[in-house]
C-alpha cells in the first residue's frame, strides 16, 4: 500500500483575500508549487483564533489530526500548532510531524509580557515533540535553535518564494510611497507616520496597503494619528488589495517602505525587488538577509534601526534630496531582481524535507 498523501494543516483563513498576509501566502503558493512539481499535498484548514483557539476550533484540530492514518506525513503551520501542545505533542507519538514557523509566537508585537511568556513555553514544548521543524528565514531558524534548545538538524530553511513580474514605472521616481502590510503594531506605520510628518517640506504621498481588520483598536489609532498630524491628503489607507490592484499599487510606486518592529522574513522586500524598486526598511530580524545584496555587492536599498522614526525621516530625506542615490538604489534594484528565486525553488527544498521525514525511522513513542 502507498503512503498517504502528505497533508498540510493550515489557518482557516488562508484563502480569505480579505486577510492577506505573507504567512498565507507562503502556504498557499507552497502547496500550489509542490502540486506543480508533481508532489500534491493534502490541505486541511482549520478555523479558530489561533494561537488561543476556542474549545470548538481545538477540538475539530483534534479531530482532523486523529483521523489521519498513522504514519502520515504532516506539515502544521506554527499558528495552528504552536499555542496547543495539548493537542499536537500526542500525535508526534504516532505522525510524522513538522511544524513550519512563520514568526516565533512570542514575537509579535503588542502581548502582554505574562501572555508571550506562555505561549513562548507553548512554542518550545510544540517544537520539541515534532520530528521537523521548518522555518521560512534563516533568522528565523537560528531563534528556535537557540531559543527553544533544538537540534541543529532538526530545523530546515525553506524561504519564499518570488513570482516574476514586470519592472514598476513608477511616478516621478522619487515622490510615490507604499507600504505593503497588514496594519497592526508589529508592522509599525505608527512609526511611519511620525517620520512623514517630520518631512512635510517634500513631496511626497503613501499608500499603505494591508487588511485592518486584524486589529481594529490599532487602525483607529492610526487614522486619529494621521488625522493630528495633519497627512489626511497624503497618506491612504487602502485595506487589502490583491492581483491587479496590488499589481497597480507596486507599478505607480517609486519605494517600498516597510516599517517593522520584527520582520522575520519581510515577503514584500522580495516583491518589490521583483518589479526592480528599492526598499527602505528596518534592519530587524531577518529583513537585511532578505534584501541581500545584488551581484555587484550593492544593497538594493536603506536600512534603518527599528522603532526610529527620526531615523526613519532622515533616511526618506536622503531619498528625496540626492537623486544619485536613488539612481543607485534602483540600479542595484534591478541587479537583485535577477537573482530571487522562485516558487519552483521553495517547492524543491519542501520535497526534500517530505522526503526525510517519509523515509525516517518510525516507532511509536
Amino acid at each position: 500500500m502507498s503512503a498517504p498523501a502528505p497533508t498540510f494543516v493550515l489557518p482557516g483563513d488562508v484563502d480569505d483575500v480579505t486577510v492577506p498576509s505573507g504567512g498565507n501566502t507562503y502556504d498557499r503558493r507552497t502547496c500550489q508549487a509542490l502540486a506543480a512539481a508533481g508532489r500534491p499535498v493534502r490541505e486541511v484548514a482549520v478555523a479558530g483564533t489561533w494561537p488561543r483557539p476556542d474549545t470548538s476550533a481545538r477540538d475539530r484540530l483534534t479531530r482532523v489530526l486523529a483521523e489521519l492514518p498513522e504514519g502520515t506525513v504532516t506539515v502544521l503551520d506554527g499558528l495552528v500548532a504552536c499555542g496547543v501542545p495539548e493537542v499536537v505533542v500526542p500525535q508526534a507519538r504516532r505522525l510524522r510531524l513538522a511544524v513550519l514557523v512563520h514568526l516565533p509566537l512570542a514575537s509579535e508585537t503588542g502581548s502582554a509580557p505574562a501572555s508571550a511568556a506562555e505561549l513562548d513555553a507553548r512554542e518550545r514544548e510544540t517544537l520539541q515533540a515534532a520530528g521537523a521543524v521548518v522555518a521560512t528565514s534563516a533568522w528565523t531558524a537560528r531563534r528556535l535553535v537557540a531559543h527553544h534548545g533544538l537540534a541543529a538538524d532538526r530545523v530546515h530553511v525553506v524561504p519564499p518564494g518570488t513570482d516574476p513580474a514586470p519592472l514598476a514605472p513608477g511616478t516621478d521616481g522619487r515622490s510615490r510611497l507604499v507600504c505593503v502590510a497588514a496594519v497592526t503594531p508589529r508592522k509599525g506605520q505608527d512609526l511611519l507616520v511620525e517620520a512623514l510628518a517630520a518631512i512635510v517640506d517634500l513631496p511626497w504621498s503613501c499608500e499603505c496597503v494591508g487588511p485592518v481588520r486584524r486589529d481594529p483598536a490599532y487602525a483607529e489609532r492610526l487614522r486619529g494619528l494621521i488625522e493630528r498630524r495633519g497627512l489626511g491628503d497624503r497618506i491612504t489607507l487602502a485595506g487589502p488589495r490583491t492581483g491587479e490592484d496590488l499589481e497597480g499599487g507596486y507599478a505607480a510606486a517609486d519605494l517600498a517602505v516597510l516599517p517593522s518592529r520584527a520582520e522575520p522574513y519581510g515577503m514584500v522586500v522580495t516583491e518589490a525587488l521583483a518589479r526592480g524598486i528599492p526598499v527602505l526598511a528596518t534592519a530587524v530580524d531577518g529583513v537585511p538577509e532578505t534584501l541581500g545584496r545584488a551581484s555587484d555587492g550593492s544593497v538594493p536599498g536603506i536600512l534603518v534601526p527599528p522603532g526610529d522614526p527620526t531615523a526613519l525621516a532622515g533616511a526618506l530625506r536622503r531619498w528625496s534630496a540626492d537623486p544619485g542615490l536613488r539612481r543607485r538604489l534602483r540600479a542595484s534594484a534591478h541587479l537583485r531582481r535577477g537573482a530571487l528565486d522562485g516558487w519552483d525553488t521553495t517547492a524543491r527544498q519542501w520535497a526534500d524535507v517530505l522526503g526525510r521525514l517519509q523515509r525516517m525511522s518510525w516507532s511509536l513513542r
